[in-house]
């Protein structure tokens, strides 16, 4: 996945690094990583109650 903008600064121009995930920005000079956890479904949600 690709972030939309910096988490620090808010500036859209973001550069890749090579590690996966890992993003630069120029603007701030910082870098970041994302990482993807998954959709989770609540523990309610996924037990239906018979009837």
């Amino acid at each position: 996945m690709a972030p939309f903008y910096c988490p620090y600064c808010g500036e859209e121009h973001l550069e890749p690094r090579e590690e996966r995930g890992s993003w630069y920005c120029p603007d701030c000079v910082r870098s970041f990583t994302l990482k993807f956890l998954g959709v989770g479904v609540p523990a309610t949600a996924s037990k239906e109650t018979p009837r």
